[in-house]
């Protein structure tokens, strides 16, 4: 479990977060959504250990993070920027490390992974060959084979469309041995999580679930209707059109 009590976090006399607290149990999806300058890449930061909190602790299965070593938190990263192997064609990029991890996908299961991300028909192809889309489901693909015990997706599924970003949002879901961290700014890639932090200004403004926020209309639902809205009233309209024109 990962456990944040009460972070604070300055630069100087500028406070960047206030009163941070959150639980990340074994198998859950915790999602961190807010606006440009929330705090949320700050935030991501203090849980990989890359910097020291100003007060507060973060406690990793019941120790303090910083005296954890870092190859034992069990982190693994998908950046919104790909981190891949320039060297290495796609499917190189998936296995690499793979070999001697123990708790790494199987054959079959990195398959089934390819499968997944529609990654099959570019597996031999050289990175610079690829689309971002492309290098974005690549490096997923890659962090989901290596069964971290924490996955964390920071804003990594931007350039994916829709169906793609669904899938991956169930697959997800049904593992259960590995805590999700996702840092997004669209409400569908967050929309499934089990627990939901709207950012703002530093401080946890709005958390739950995605249906208990849209009740609340506030922050959360105000950002909804900015990103769907228009297309969800449009479809609401012609819904009620068909009939009268049938």
């Amino acid at each position: 479990m990962l456990t944040l009590k009460l972070i604070n976090k300055s630069y100087g006399n500028r406070t960047i977060l206030s009163d941070i607290s959150l639980s990340i149990r074994k198998g859950e999806i915790v999602s961190i959504l807010g606006p440009s300058g929330c705090g949320k890449t700050t935030l991501l930061n203090l849980i990989l250990g890359l910097t020291q909190a100003t007060s507060g602790k973060i406690m990793f299965d019941g120790e303090d993070l910083t005296n954890v070593p870092m190859q034992k938190r069990g982190f693994n990263i998908v950046f919104q920027d790909f981190a891949l192997f320039p060297n290495l064609n796609a499917h190189d990029n998936i296995v690499y490390g793979l070999r001697n991890n123990p708790s790494a996908s199987t054959p079959e299961e990195v398959n089934e992974l390819i499968d997944l991300l529609g990654l099959r028909k570019h597996l031999h192809q050289r990175i610079d060959e690829l689309s971002g889309g492309q290098k974005q489901r690549l490096s997923i693909a890659r962090a989901l084979a290596k069964q971290a015990p924490i996955l964390v997706l920071d804003d990594s599924t931007s350039a994916l469309d829709m169906e793609t970003e669904y899938e991956i949002q169930n697959h997800l879901a049904e593992k259960k041995d590995v805590s999700k961290i996702i840092i997004a700014h669209r409400i569908s890639s967050v929309q499934s999580a089990d627990e939901i932090l709207y950012l703002d200004h530093g401080r946890i403004a709005e958390r739950g679930t995605h249906e208990s926020l849209m009740a609340q209309k506030g922050l959360y639902y105000s950002t909804w209707e900015a990103q769907y809205g228009d297309y969800h009233k449009a479809k609401a309209a012609l819904e009620q059109a068909l009939p009268a024109n049938a």
